[in-house]
């Protein structure tokens, strides 16, 4: 027992978590996620919503000591974290953490390497601040699970925990990159949540705020910070109080506190964070895969009557629901979010991969033969998923055929996840991948070298300076 408030803990955990005390496991899971994330950003940046996230930072005006990706001026590090976590989240290819069912590094990672650059911080001292906000992040995102429901709570109110949680996280890894005692940490997080935001209602009907989310966090945790510094204060009991964040967030008693801070420092949940093989939300990628072996089989979307997806019955709303938007995506962006459209993706897309970011574009969305396919799949809840989810997101496919034929395809694990990991040569690919989208594999290679090494720098302006160039 103690009589530290969860905020004081955690306030404890991040000062005692420098980079030689870290697991070796942490240290380079990190690495990974780093590399991962600057991706994303990169694959990302000629979005409209990277260019209107941009444009909308450079009307904020002002100097400053950060880089965003794609903007040669040098920003504020809120303005550059905001910017390069809009990027990191758009193209839904960021990391996942079960069971809490949330994105840790697109809000993160963006927050480290701006307030890096402003502050002088080593590599060491970035990998242990973006190892603290992930685990304080993915814990406070399990603080809403609900065992026996097997669902977040945060999502059964249409709330964002990537970006509620994101913005926790964040502002821890802020505060220790701006070398805050353990009082200024307390005050920062007591900010930080209430600045956390986000809704979930685009995943369902459409609309680009989703994309905004872990920018909005990231700024939104570096802004808490700077205010600290500049003498606000936050409440010690921010988190158990009661007009507390799991008051106000999970509704108090359907809480577990405890997930933030059992063992917490002792045992780690940032290695076993999923890495996302596929553009496109986690939850539609055993589906992918699924559809993908019928395709192995020999079976041509002609031959095909009808199709079920079967998927766990938390994910159906997201990824199912409204099942006449779901088989007919208008964006690329809503096909990120189709069960349907995953289907016809595993079946004739990515190149004989799975998928890749060509396969989720606007004229995709309309091209006959996909349409074809969705309009054949329904999406259902299924009990074999129930039993797995959510430490896995499994599909079980059932695929009518003209003649008679019916095939089952049971995906129970993800690429990218324990049972399926990815290794950093893995993730190394996925990162060549995404920069040669812009054709600028030199800067790929510069800033896969730098990561590499990211232990090593006495500076992280290193790695940043690249991405401020025109892409």
């Amino acid at each position: 027992m103690t009589d530290r408030t969860i905020a004081q803990q955690v306030a404890d955990f991040a000062l005692a978590s420098d980079y030689d005390r870290l697991p070796v496991e942490v240290r380079e899971s990190v690495k990974m996620r780093v590399l991962d994330t600057l991706g994303i950003c990169i694959a990302a940046s000629r979005l409209d919503t990277s260019g209107f996230a941009r444009n909308y930072a450079l009307r904020l005006g002002g100097g400053g000591t950060a880089h965003a990706v794609g903007i040669p001026a040098i920003l504020s590090p809120h303005q550059a974290a905001f910017v390069n976590g809009v990027l990191a989240h758009s193209l839904d290819y960021d990391d996942t953490h079960l069971p809490s069912v949330l994105h840790p590094s697109a809000t993160i990672v963006p927050t480290a390497l701006a307030v890096a650059e402003e502050t002088g911080a080593t590599g060491q001292q970035v990998i242990a601040a973006i190892a603290c906000g992930l685990e304080v992040c993915v814990r406070a995102g399990v603080a809403g699970y609900d065992p026996a429901t097997k669902s977040s709570l945060f999502f059964d109110h249409g709330q964002h925990a990537t970006s509620i949680c994101g913005a926790i996280g964040a502002a821890v890894t802020a505060a220790m990159l701006y070398r805050f005692n353990d009082e200024q940490i307390v005050h920062s997080l007591g900010l930080a949540a209430s600045f956390g935001s986000g809704i979930i209602e685009a995943n369902r009907t459409g609309g680009t705020v989703k994309r905004l989310h872990c920018g909005w966090a990231a700024h939104a945790a570096i802004s808490a910070a700077q205010l600290v510094a500049a003498g606000f204060t936050g409440p010690p009991t921010v988190f158990e109080g009661r007009f507390g964040f799991f008051e106000a967030w999970l509704h108090g008693d359907q809480a577990r506190p405890e997930a933030m801070v059992e063992n917490l420092g002792d045992e780690w949940e940032v290695p076993g964070i999923f890495f996302k093989p596929y553009p496109a939300n986690h939850f539609t990628h055993c589906a992918i895969d699924a559809a993908g072996r019928l395709r192995e089989k020999g079976v041509n979307p002609s031959d095909i009557d009808t199709m079920t997806l079967g998927i766990a019955s938390a994910t159906v709303h997201t990824i199912g629901e409204p099942l006449a938007v779901k088989q007919n995506p208008q964006t690329g962006y809503m096909a990120q979010f189709s069960g349907p459209y995953a289907v016809a993706t595993g079946l004739i897309g990515g190149g004989g991969l799975g998928a890749s970011l060509a396969d989720y574009t606007d004229e995709l969305t309309q091209d006959p033969v996909r349409k074809s396919i969705m309009a054949k799949v329904t999406v259902v809840a299924d009990p074999l998923c129930d039993q797995i989810f959510p430490m896995q997101f499994p599909a079980v496919l059932t695929a009518s055929l003209h003649d008679g034929t019916v095939l089952r395809e049971e995906v129970l694990a993800n690429k990218g996840g324990s049972k399926n990991p990815l290794g950093f040569d893995d993730i190394a690919r996925k990162f060549t991948t995404n920069v040669e989208v812009t054709g600028n594999t030199a800067m790929g290679e510069l800033l896969r070298d730098a990561v590499e090494r990211l232990e090593r720098l006495e500076a992280v302006g290193e790695l940043m300076v690249p991405l401020g160039r025109e892409i």
